[in-house]
């Protein structure tokens, strides 16, 4: 009886900042980095007495983290109390809180009463990340290996998690977890998601067409946006929990009214009624199908410098914003448009492989093998012109993108693209196959991303161990929310043999 769905990490190449508010869009890419749930029964049997029990119990088990955690969860209001000293995981406890209230929602009472007997045998949910979340630099390190995407790859599947133990006024602060910012809370709450919705017959998410399949993951979106955001207690722009439903896309935000509503809901309503008006609500986001041109591949390198804070980032550039409208109100024009540049270049250079294949392979090979100085040595004839010049495109936009991002950060007085960072990218857009650099998302000294042309990227990676910069084994993979045929410990998964894909 055990689910086993996955949910993947993504990476954000255009629209940090601006896809806080529609109609603003983003570019966002899912990766092979996934987060699995494992969900199955924790009792094989109900007990004599179960049916006069109000409360269900429920295991959460984080075998990176070391961590098993036990539940009661009441089978009336849905309220989860913690009956163990672990650390406790908000983002599990408002999955699993919101997929039962959905359940409830939506059964009829047929339904009802085979849903109330599943929920009497508990729940034992496992989590597990791929290592592409969470920094193994400093392990590395320690183990005298070199800084390289071979040493990553040695390490064994779901290593353990190491802690930052960083001081502060002379106490131990609270651990906080190494992370790459492949948004790990996202593809957690959304495997969690899947794999409880699956598992109580709210969604079937073994099937992968039709208007049907469309319509469950609609609902998985809505249960894991609701739950993440509650979570972390205000209304994100959702970009990392959409794709790591629907995979890699374009996306304009949801108006934040939409579950704002519910969190003012849920203190004078029943949460079963909240999650059921959720459902019903008017989710006006918008997704159309994006990835990047073939031949093209996503890397992503780790600096070392440490991670940044979202939240006060983007607080800061709130806060510039209100206090000078005007400024801000231009460099936010001039950033739309030159992300909506390097999107229209991108998705002209996939319209140009579909049409001309052969002309384009020959092209893409030639100028990855160069700076791009010499791109335009490589195309003799007008379609191989037209390529460069939209490679050309899309990186002007990009090096457009960066510096505004860069002026934004300065007048917000945060390091949205640190001097560090700069020096960084600069020196990889100026290595030969290399089509874009940048800093994803937020920005700051998180992960920073390349775009390469055919097979550039193993040369980059090597430059970036040269700089001290860790070349993840993250890759573009336009797959969203996955059901598994096994758990992803077994050989077959993580040999990549037994994945079902429903996007």
């Amino acid at each position: 009886m055990a689910v086993v769905a996955s949910a993947p990490g993504k990476v954000l190449i255009t629209g940090g900042y601006l896809v806080l508010e529609r109609p603003n869009a983003g570019i966002v890419l899912s990766t092979n980095a996934r987060f699995y749930a494992i969900v199955k029964p924790l009792y094989d049997e109900l007990r004599p007495d179960s049916w006069a029990w109000s409360w269900t119990d429920l295991k959460l088990t984080s075998p990176q983290m070391g961590r098993e955690t036990m539940y009661k969860m009441s089978l009336k209001h849905f309220a989860l109390q913690c009956t163990s000293s672990e650390a406790r995981n908000p983002f599990v406890e408002y999955a699993v809180q919101y997929a039962v209230a959905a359940a409830y929602s939506t059964f009829d009472n047929d339904k009802k009463d085979l849903l109330q007997k599943l929920l009497l045998q508990g729940f034992d949910i496992t989590i597990l990340g791929s290592n592409d979340f969470y920094s193994y630099r400093n392990e590395i390190e320690a183990r005298g290996l070199p800084l390289t995407p071979e040493s990553l790859a040695s390490l064994p599947p779901f290593s353990s998690i190491t802690f930052n133990t960083e001081q502060s006024d002379g106490q131990n602060s609270k651990p906080e977890v190494a992370k790459t910012g492949l948004g790990s809370s996202a593809a957690m709450t959304t495997s969690v998601v899947a794999a409880l919705l699956h598992y109580l017959g709210v969604v079937n998410l073994s099937s992968y067409s039709g208007a049907q399949h469309q319509e469950n993951l609609d609902v998985v979106h809505i249960i894991a946006q609701t739950a993440h955001c509650m979570a972390q207690g205000k209304v994100g722009s959702g970009f990392d929990v959409s794709s790591a439903v629907y995979g890699s896309h374009r996306y304009v935000r949801f108006s934040p009214q939409v579950i704002s509503s519910a969190q003012n809901a849920i203190r004078a309503m029943p949460l079963e009624d909240v999650v059921a008006d959720v459902l019903k609500g008017k989710w006006d986001h918008e997704r159309t199908k994006f990835s990047l041109p073939p031949l093209m591949n996503l890397l992503l390198g780790e600096p070392g410098t440490g991670g940044s804070s979202t939240p006060s980032m983007v607080g800061a550039v709130k806060k510039w914003q209100t206090s000078d409208p005007q400024h801000s109100s231009d460099t936010w024009k001039r950033l739309s448009g030159a992300n909506t540049k390097l999107e229209a270049q991108l998705s002209l250079l996939s319209k140009l492989a579909e049409d001309y294949w052969e002309i384009y392979k020959s092209v893409i090979y030639s100028c990855s093998m160069y700076q791009s100085e010499k791109w335009v040595e490589q195309a003799s004839e007008a379609v191989g012109q037209e390529i460069v010049k939209a490679l050309f495109g899309a990186r002007d936009a990009m090096l457009n993108i960066r510096s505004e991002m860069k002026l934004m950060g300065m007048a917000a007085g945060i390091p949205i693209e640190p001097e560090s960072q700069t020096e960084l990218l600069d020196a990889t857009m100026n290595m030969c196959g290399v089509l874009l650099a940048g800093v994803p998302g937020a920005g700051g000294f998180d992960a920073v991303f390349a775009v390469t042309l055919g097979d550039s990227g193993n040369n980059l990676a090597k430059a970036w161990s040269s700089h001290n910069v860790l070349a993840l084994l993250v890759r573009e993979d336009p797959r969203g929310v996955c059901i598994e045929n096994s758990d992803p410990r077994t050989n077959q998964i993580t040999s990549g043999m037994s994945s079902v894909s429903i996007v």
